[in-house]
């Protein structure tokens, strides 16, 4: 049907006098959208960001240093000119609170001006942590769902709820991963029943067991824990198991609830993100930028310092989202502008190098660094621990290296293939603009990118620009 079609122009109008809700803003992906939304609609109505801070103060410093005083709201900046100060001033509003918290840690008449008011609740805030510390993960990547939800049921005129997931919360699957909800109860291992509340009984039970230890001792068991009951229920880490719960409360609270909140039932309705791994900018506004490294970045920096690179994973063509592009984009892009030293030398390149199991890579790494580490070992007791320092570091290095391969793995042989009919979907109904640029302001089409280009041209370079400084 013709009013079904999509435009440029239909998406900006959508926001327009539209108050919203962003948690997770001071986040990578969540002040990219607030900049999106601000940069091509700037007759929104509000923009209401909620941030940890102790008062209402702290959180203005919060919003204006780490989210519309960055280098990525240049554009809109420049836009605006002397006014821009202002135009922030009037849509984008900051909340001192917490989604772990009841109420969002919000006071009554707050909490009541945002239930009125609200049209759009986006919640991008997760702790990404893929060895996280169990019950922090479970405060923000679970209850801070169920708390937000529960502000979404009293919102009278709310017509989106858009979470932001992840497309592992659906586990290491092979073959085709299809998009649908996840039913609390469900698990990735056949025959075993996940409780959400049971998880945060342990916790809570965990808690008290270890509160007379020392914190660095609380802090392991809490993350040994994670890792334990996300692989006990068929999960690689504690990240992505507490995103999969997230959904599951989500699907309890919004889409299976015997009363729901009346209010949403516009057109967006409950919407659920499933993003795979997230690199830089690739266009606007900022082309490169980027916030913190990503998983993918790591061999970029030891290809920078000329370090050898041993990594486990296909060197070809493969299902891992970006990686096998990124490998090859990386070696380009040294090879060709290799770092140079203090006196204005060239320091060569080191090559990578694949493997193509897990068991290789562990097999490798035992001949080459665990058996001369053991002798050292032998070495330094014969000597009266006179090389104690040296074997003390590099066997945290070891240990370092090993926890990563562990833990971000199953990454590198991910056989998955996730479904995107909802997305092609919604793309075939994206009609043409009167302006072809404001197409390309919303193309969210893969197979646009030309991704060696993308790595070595834009990526690597935010990578060194942003990250590496």
């Amino acid at each position: 049907m013709a009013s079904d079609r999509l435009d440029a122009e239909r998406i900006i109008e959508y926001f327009k006098g539209k108050s919203i809700l962003i948690t997770g803003a001071t986040g990578f992906l969540g002040k990219i959208l607030v900049e999106k939304i601000l940069r091509v609609q700037p007759d929104v109505k509000k923009i209401y960001l909620l941030v940890r801070a102790i008062d209402q103060a702290s959180a203005n410093q919060r919003v204006q240093s780490e989210v519309t005083e960055t280098e990525l709201f240049s554009v809109v900046k420049e836009k605006h000119g002397k006014g821009f100060s202002r135009f922030i001033e009037e849509k984008v509003v900051a909340l001192a609170g917490d989604i772990i918290y009841d109420d969002l840690g919000l006071d009554p008449p707050l909490l009541q001006h945002l239930a009125d008011n609200l049209d759009v609740i986006v919640n991008g805030a997760a702790t990404t942590n893929f060895y996280g510390r169990y019950d922090v993960s479970l405060d923000v990547n679970v209850l801070g769902v169920k708390h937000l939800c529960q502000l979404a049921k009293k919102c009278r005129g709310l017509k989106v709820f858009l979470h932001v997931s992840t497309a592992y919360a659906g586990g290491e699957q092979e073959g085709l991963i299809q998009e649908r909800a996840f039913e609390e109860g469900w698990a990735l291992r056949e025959g075993m029943h996940l409780d959400v509340d049971a998880e945060l009984r342990l916790v809570a039970d965990v808690r008290r067991e270890v509160e007379d230890d020392d914190d660095k001792a609380r802090r392991k068991a809490m993350k040994e824990l994670g890792l334990a009951r996300a692989r006990h229920f068929g999960w690689s880490n504690t990240y992505v198991f507490t995103k999969a719960m997230g959904e599951m409360v989500l699907s309890r609270m919004l889409l299976q609830s015997s009363s729901p909140a009346p209010a949403i039932t516009g057109a967006g309705g409950v919407v659920v993100v499933r993003p795979s791994i997230i690199t830089s900018i690739q266009r606007d506004p900022v082309p490169g930028w980027m916030q913190g490294t990503r998983t993918i970045d790591t061999a970029h920096h030891r290809v920078r310092e000329a370090e050898p690179v041993v990594l486990p994973g296909r060197p070809g063509p493969g299902r891992w989202t970006s990686i096998p592009g990124d490998m090859v984009a990386g070696r380009r892009h040294f090879t060709e502008k290799p770092r140079v030293g203090k006196r204005g030398e060239v320091i060569p390149t080191k090559e990578m190098h694949f493997f193509k199991t897990i068991a290789s890579f562990q097999v490798y790494m035992l001949v080459k660094y665990r058996l001369p580490l053991e002798i050292l070992h032998l070495v330094n007791l014969l000597l009266c621990g006179l090389f104690s320092r040296l074997y003390s570091n590099l066997a945290r290095q070891y240990r370092y290296v090993m926890h990563l391969v562990d833990v971000y793995g199953p990454f590198a042989f991910f056989k998955g293939c996730f479904d995107d009919i909802n997305l092609e979907r919604l793309r075939q109904r994206m009609g043409k603009s009167r302006n072809p640029q404001d197409d390309e302001m919303f193309n969210f089409d893969p197979k646009t990118i030309d991704w060696e280009d993308y790595f070595y041209r834009i990526h690597i370079p935010g990578v060194l620009k942003y990250i590496l400084k």
